[in-house]
């Protein structure tokens, strides 16, 4: 059974889908791997790593598809018009297809037309069986991480308190929005910075952790609040009155902050915007506003995806995309453990091919489409 590695096309994608840690032990399961060539250069994996570890080199897409039975991807594959290579028609029927593929009812009906069993695991259900298979969650501490490194290299004095013979540098006030898993390591990685860290977010739940990682919280309570929390542990999408209580709430404090970062997502829709034009424009010169959610429009109504943008005000505002993958390395090395534990756990040693039961949680949670049939519940009108 033959397994694909593919070189990411996607503009800004720098990670790839399979380690050369992981095509050993793919190996070791019995699976033929055939790499890409190039594949994991922008993550610093070299294809002479990917050789020693026992994987075939592959000149093109062309050659890595001939014949593969599982395709490894990070964001879905290229389709006709999208790009210079049509992955899509290069994958053979039949084929499995695992990545964070962000598919929608049409993609998903695509995928059933081609008759690709396609998982996207950013889909993956919160429950304790699937962290160690967690894309988002993987990718989303890396990206809260590097949103603090980011924030504090554009602002343009220390992050702590510096006291010297010539007098003393106040420690920057860093607000952080959203205290999810990106939220809590942004706190985590402020506080070590040695900023004065505060932190909101509409779970009730995520006050005490922000309280016990040290930061200080800031938010508007109701009763609509105490239901914020999907059961899968993310934030409900609330209703315009509570929002704009919360706004309240907020301007007052953002207009004293040095470094915002915004880290608040609705799967499956735009960002929610919760830093207006007249809060940045409230904010002092030389404070940095940094937007993890742009990726989906942004949290911040002046966020340029993609761009780094400084305001009249002088405020600068990041706004790129892809944040796990400004650590290439790092973000590769966990997403390709995430796929690695997905194969391992659903594999069948005696037959030495994937075996994904129907009833399985897990399985059900991803499984967009199998034997030509969309089957995932929300993707089922591209049918």
């Amino acid at each position: 059974m033959k397994l694909a590695v593919l070189t990411e096309r996607r503009n800004g994608e720098t990670r790839v889908a399979a380690t050369p840690e992981t095509v050993k032990k793919y190996i070791g399961m019995g699976l033929e791997v055939a790499v890409e060539a190039g594949a994991g250069l922008a993550s610093g994996f070299t294809d002479a790593a990917y050789a020693e570890a026992g994987a075939i080199l592959a000149p093109n897409a062309a050659a890595a598809l001939a014949g593969a039975n599982i395709i490894l991807k990070v964001r879905a594959p290229l389709g006709t018009g999208e790009g210079a290579v049509d992955e899509l028609s290069l994958i053979p029927r039949g084929a499995l297809l695992i990545g964070t593929l962000g598919a929608d009812a049409a993609a998903a009906g695509t995928y059933a037309g081609l008759g690709l069993d396609a998982c996207s695991m950013e889909l993956a259900p919160r429950i304790t069986r699937a962290q160690s298979m967690d894309v988002l969650s993987s990718q989303a501490n890396l990206a809260g991480y590097r949103a603090v490194i980011e924030g504090a290299g554009a602002y343009d004095k220390g992050f702590p308190m510096m006291m010297t013979a010539a007098g003393t540098v106040p420690a920057a006030n860093a607000f952080i929005m959203g205290a999810g898993v990106a939220g809590l390591q942004a706190i985590a990685t402020a506080r070590r910075l040695g900023g004065r860290v505060s932190a909101t977010d509409v779970r009730p739940a995520a006050k005490e952790e922000i309280k016990s990682l040290g930061a200080s919280f800031v938010g508007y309570e109701d009763e609509e609040s105490k239901a914020a929390q999907t059961a899968g542990g993310y934030a409900k999408q609330l209703s315009a009155e509570f929002y704009a209580k919360q706004a309240e709430v907020v301007a007052a404090h953002i207009a004293k902050q040095d470094v915002v970062v915004c880290t608040a997502l609705v799967q499956g829709r735009k960002a929610p915007t919760l830093v207006t034009a007249a809060m940045v424009a409230a904010m002092k010169p030389g404070s940095v506003i940094v937007d993890i959610a742009s990726d989906a429009g942004g949290n911040c109504a002046l966020t340029k995806p993609g761009e780094l943008f400084v305001t009249e005000n002088g405020v600068k505002i990041l706004g790129y995309t892809n944040w796990a993958g400004r650590l290439p390395a790092a973000a590769s090395a966990l997403y390709a453990r995430n796929l690695l534990t997905f194969l391992s756990t659903f594999w069948d040693k005696d037959a030495k091919a994937p075996k994904l039961p129907e009833d399985d949680d897990i399985v059900k949670g991803v499984t967009l489409t199998r034997g030509g049939a969309v089957v995932h519940p929300s993707m089922k009108p591209a049918a």
